[in-house]
Parts: C-alpha cells; sequence; structure tokens
C-alpha cells in the first residue's frame, strides 16, 4: 500500500478518546495556526452565511423504492411497496415513510442525481466533498490528497476561532476492517481543518462525549479564574499522545478554553435536557437521537453536522431489501428527520440551515436474484430543505424504469456548489494541495431550481 493510499490514523471504537481529540478534534482546533491559514485563504461571499445538516444514508438507499418509485413498471423493477400521495399534488412517494409524505411541502426532491461510478468509496468521496477522488480506483481509502469535506472547507475559510468546531460528524465512523471511506476528512488540507468524529451513541443512556466533558469534581462554574482550567488543559495533554507535542498549544491555549467553558456546545450533547417528549417524536432510536442531537449542535453554533445513518454500509441491500427497509431502515429515517423539519420549522432555523439527505448512488432498477438491488450510480435522489430552497417541487426525472434521467442530470460536483454556495463560500475559491498546487475549490454549477423553482 502507497502513502497516498494509507488510510488515516482514526481508529474509533466507542466515544471519542482524548488521543482521539487530539487527532481530530484539537487537530481542527487547537492546531490551526490563523497567521499560517490567513495568507491561504480566500475571500468568502458577503451574503449570511447559512449551516447545513447531512443526513447520509451510508451504502446508499434504493431511489426506487424511497421517493422515485415506478408503479407502472414490472414487478420485478417496481417492488413490493406500495406509494402513496404526499402533500405536493401529483407526487406520491414510499408507503413507509407516512410522515415525510405529510410534510412534502417543507422540501424539494431531486430526482435525476447522477455519476458513472459504482464504488462506494469512490462514490462516497464524490458526494460528502463535490469533487472526484483524485487517483481513485476500486475501493481506494481515504489519504491526504483526497478533496477536503464540506465541514472541512469551511474550518480552513472561515474558522469561527470560538472553540465551537465548523464540523461535526456523527454516530458512526465510517471505516470497515482496513478501509477507511474517503469523504471525512480534510485531505490535503491538512488535520487541522478535519471535522470532529463523535464516535457514541445518542441514544444509550450513558451517553456522553469525554473531549468535552472535564474530570470528577472538576466543576467549570466553580474554577473562578480561567488559569485554574488552562491548568487543567495542560495536565489533560499528557493524555493526548505523543502527537501533542507537535502542537503548538501553549499559543493556542485560549481555544481549548473557549471549547471546555462553551455551555453552548457542552450542553448541546446533553440530551437529557430535551423533555422525554420531544425524545419520544425523534424516536428512541440511534437514528432519532442522532437527528436530534445535530439540531441540538446547529442551535449551538456548529455551522456543518454530518449525521450517519447507519455504517458504512447499512443501505447496501444486495438481499431481502424490502424486509430491511421496511421493518428496520426506512421508518426510524421517516420519524427522525420529520421531526428535525418540524423543529427547525417551528424555532425559524430552517430558513438559516440546509438540511440535505442522500446515499452516494442509487440502486439497480432490476432486482437481483437475492431479491435485492446492486450499485447504481446513473440515478439516484436527494432531499433538500431549508436555507432558501423553495419547497414542494420535485426537480428532474428518470425514466420509466428509474435507470437514467430523462431531464437534466445533475453530478455530485453540482450538489457540492450548491452547498458552498449555501455555506457562504464561492464555489470556485482558490485553494493549494499538498504539492501546493494552486486548485478549484469545486467545479459544479449550482442548482439554482431549487431555490428558483424553474423547470429544469
Amino acid at each position: 500500500m502507497t502513502k497516498a493510499e494509507r488510510p488515516l490514523p482514526h481508529q474509533h471504537n466507542t466515544g471519542v478518546s482524548r488521543r482521539e481529540l487530539l487527532q481530530v478534534g484539537y487537530s481542527g482546533l487547537l492546531g490551526v495556526g490563523l497567521s499560517q491559514v490567513a495568507g491561504q485563504r480566500a475571500v468568502a461571499a458577503t451574503r449570511t452565511p447559512k449551516s447545513l445538516v447531512i443526513v447520509f444514508l451510508t451504502g446508499a438507499a434504493s431511489h426506487h423504492d424511497t421517493f422515485d418509485m415506478k408503479p407502472d413498471a414490472p414487478a420485478e423493477i417496481r417492488g413490493e411497496f406500495k406509494q402513496i400521495a404526499t402533500s405536493i399534488p401529483g407526487y406520491q412517494i414510499c408507503e413507509h415513510l407516512p410522515k415525510l409524505a405529510e410534510r412534502a411541502h417543507r422540501y424539494a426532491v431531486i430526482r435525476s442525481l447522477s455519476h458513472g461510478d459504482n464504488n462506494h468509496l469512490m462514490s462516497t468521496h464524490h458526494v460528502l466533498t463535490g469533487e472526484k477522488q483524485p487517483g481513485g480506483f476500486f475501493d481506494k481509502v481515504a489519504s491526504r490528497d483526497d478533496w477536503p469535506s464540506y465541514a472541512a472547507a469551511l474550518q480552513f475559510l472561515q474558522p469561527q476561532n470560538t472553540g465551537i468546531p465548523c464540523g461535526i460528524n456523527l454516530p458512526t465512523f465510517l471505516r470497515e476492517g482496513p478501509l477507511t471511506w474517503p469523504g471525512q476528512h480534510a485531505g490535503f488540507l491538512g488535520p487541522n481543518s478535519d471535522p470532529w468524529q463523535i464516535t457514541a451513541d445518542p441514544n444509550k443512556p450513558d451517553f456522553r462525549v469525554d473531549a468535552l466533558s472535564l474530570s470528577p469534581g472538576l466543576d467549570v462554574s466553580r474554577l473562578g479564574q480561567r488559569h485554574s482550567l488552562l491548568s487543567e488543559v495542560n495536565r489533560q495533554q499528557i493524555l493526548l499522545g505523543e502527537a501533542a507535542q507537535s502542537l503548538r498549544l501553549q499559543n493556542d491555549q485560549e481555544l481549548a478554553f473557549s471549547l471546555l467553558t462553551s455551555s453552548r456546545l457542552a450542553e448541546a450533547f446533553q440530551l437529557n435536557r430535551e423533555t422525554d417528549a420531544v425524545r419520544d417524536r425523534y424516536g428512541r432510536t440511534t437514528t432519532g437521537q442522532s437527528l436530534l442531537l445535530a439540531r441540538r449542535l446547529i442551535e449551538s453554533g456548529v455551522r456543518v453536522v454530518q449525521t450517519n445513518i447507519g455504517r458504512v454500509q447499512t443501505w447496501d441491500n444486495h438481499g431481502n431489501i424490502f424486509p430491511t427497509l421496511k421493518n428496520q431502515l426506512l421508518p426510524p429515517v421517516d420519524q427522525g428527520v420529520s421531526a428535525l423539519l418540524d423543529d427547525l420549522q417551528a424555532s425559524g432555523r430552517l430558513d438559516d440551515t440546509l438540511v440535505m439527505m442522500l446515499g452516494e448512488f442509487g440502486r439497480t432498477p432490476k432486482m437481483n436474484a437475492q431479491s435485492g438491488r446492486d450499485h447504481w450510480g446513473p440515478c439516484f435522489f436527494a432531499l433538500f430543505a431549508g436555507a432558501g430552497v423553495r419547497p414542494g417541487q420535485v426537480i428532474g426525472r428518470s425514466d420509466d424504469i428509474g435507470a437514467y434521467p430523462v431531464t437534466r442530470a445533475f453530478s455530485p460536483n453540482d450538489v457540492g456548489a450548491t452547498v458552498y454556495h449555501v455555506l457562504g463560500i464561492e464555489p470556485d475559491n482558490e485553494v493549494r494541495d499538498r504539492l501546493g498546487r494552486p486548485v478549484r475549490l469545486n467545479r459544479g454549477d449550482v442548482i439554482e431550481s431549487l431555490f428558483t423553482g424553474a423547470a429544469v
């Protein structure tokens, strides 16, 4: 395995250890040398910046059995599920998404996303960065030659400098065996821009994030003086691992102090502050509580939250697809995403928060011998809500069997340009790769119809 192919040194099991905090948390906070970044940072757009919640259906959900159903197609294509009406006149979706059907007037659906890849890792990179993986090949793992994730680019170009990270990924780390999924990190922008990785299950009664927990008995409200807390931070540096020696901790302690004393961020992880009724509304599942946590993190000031719905191939339904979707996968997403949209709408935050739900590709039109669907990059769907998206519209159309778009096809590059547009970053910003070469952050086009409602 070459250096470029070597997985990133992040191995996560439960929670976030202090060593992991150094690798992915403090690297994005304490390791950011503002003077180093200043000379490289492009000028951001002047419009009011917004936030982003990515609901990532890991392994790729079937568009045929969710948001792009084909009831008139042959049985081996249309599948077992029935359609139900939505609040968008004439548009129907899967019967196992009743809550999202009732709320279709709050979001827009694109049914003509397309790219030419059927590999999980490269497609994940493409969707979560808006660019193809440099030198990509089948199952190419993450490397520092990859393109940055949306949160990483935001951290690099618009660091908040408040102790609150620009991006947090939860509740799983996309890794299987020796394979680390690309698209989760800052890639060539370096570890200083990596988003946080949270790998604890927010649905568990003992859920906590060690990175934001002080030692037992250490109460921030009783410390009184900042230097007392900085002393505690210095003491805990010993536990951060050998790599801590390379960080300029002395110069960046202000960020550590802000992190550990930020009641907004620390309290965001305290889901027990929510009423039982609210938690029940999201669903007492990993999916539901992760989406609730995503909402709370956005409220605390985190700009980008990626919620992975399952591990790396949870939606990779090559067999037994209909019972799996019906009994395991669709109900928690239907409940949790609906509650998220409801709460963001009620609080007024939907105006400033883009909710984007998608997988890395679609599924084959024809079911296989195992009653499943295989990988299919030429056509898939995404759901968008908030942040200026004109709701209640269905953009794009696929052919009679859901194999290819028959209207304009949108690429992951276009999704990336749209995300950056919402975040207040010009997609054509120039950054530099690890060799110092100037590269354009994104080469897609903003999906204007999402915001204008113009037919495409």
